[in-house]
């Protein structure tokens, strides 16, 4: 818990993106997808690559309900469900810092998303990715390689799905 509270306390400013995947959040673009282990909100170990089916791109957000830059995001991630849903995978990673499971499933119930959210408890996936904040995005081409990688709320993540599924 130390180090994912140590990963999360050096918040990148909102409009600050990283989408050219030079080394502010994220694996370097073209890189394999990083393996992570965590929970489900029952509280079962999972991997998080067993949540991206082989051969499909998949998009996995670093998420907090208080996070106001994933509410920002939130619209988007909802059209990229209800549009891509089918041929990309979508999952939310739930940071533990100033968070709680009981709260993620709140919010999953309320908004019934369409995709998973998973519980990183002890930041290891926080590590894994790089991801330094909340809003943090990785994009992962059907190869399972980053393609993107941005953080804040003005990221266009339709467009970079629309390039990776294009792609594929």
């Amino acid at each position: 818990m130390a180090l994912a509270v140590t990963a999360l306390t050096s918040f990148v400013p909102g409009g600050a993106s990283a989408q050219s995947g030079e080394g502010e959040v994220g694996p370097a673009i073209g890189s394999p997808a990083p393996a992570a282990a965590l929970e489900d909100l029952d509280g079962n170990t999972v991997q998080l690559l067993s949540y991206v089916k082989k051969g499909e791109p998949a998009l996995i957000e670093f998420w907090a309900a208080w996070c106001e830059n994933c509410a920002a995001l939130q619209p988007q991630m909802d059209d990229i469900q209800k549009t891509f849903g089918d041929r990309l995978s979508v999952v939310a990673v739930a940071v533990a810092v100033g968070e709680s499971v009981r709260r993620v499933k709140r919010h999953q119930t309320d908004h019934d998303p369409g995709y998973p959210y998973l519980w990183d408890g002890d930041g290891s996936a926080v590590r894994a990715y790089n991801a330094s904040t909340t809003s943090v995005v990785v994009i992962l081409d059907p190869e399972g390689r980053v393609a993107y990688t941005g953080v804040g709320p003005k990221q266009d993540l339709i467009g970079a799905v629309k390039k990776v599924l294009a792609r594929g």
